[in-house]
């Protein structure tokens, strides 16, 4: 089953935010999450430095979830910085290995390392 997008409960600190993302990400619901990310970083304007996406609960991830995190990186305001959270376990820090996402965006083991960062 896929979920539809919900990057769940946005957690503000001054200058951060950490969105959680869903159980699967693939072509189903990443077109759809794009905009909706985008839109919550832009939202804070200068104020953002580091966005963290949380994808410790995502247990399926294809191409498209590659190819989504690559789009936002790439869209962020000017001087904000991506920071990916990702089961050291799990399918998503395996697909960032095998993918190579993993040399140009920092991938830590839990959110809170993530948000000191």
């Amino acid at each position: 089953m896929t979920f539809l997008p919900n990057p769940t409960e946005p957690r503000d600190l001054p200058g951060r935010v950490h969105l959680t993302m869903p159980a699967e990400i693939d072509f189903c619901n990443a077109e759809q999450l794009l905009p909706l990310i985008v839109s919550e970083a832009q939202a804070r304007g200068d104020r953002l430095e580091v966005l963290v996406l949380d994808l410790t609960t995502t247990c399926f991830m294809d191409s498209q979830g590659i190819r989504l995190i690559n789009d936002i990186r790439h869209r962020l305001p000017p001087g904000a910085r991506m920071r990916v959270v990702a089961r050291p376990e799990g399918v998503a820090s395996r697909v960032l290995e095998l993918t190579g996402l993993r040399r140009d965006v920092p991938v830590y083991d839990n959110v809170a390392e993530a948000m000191a960062s």
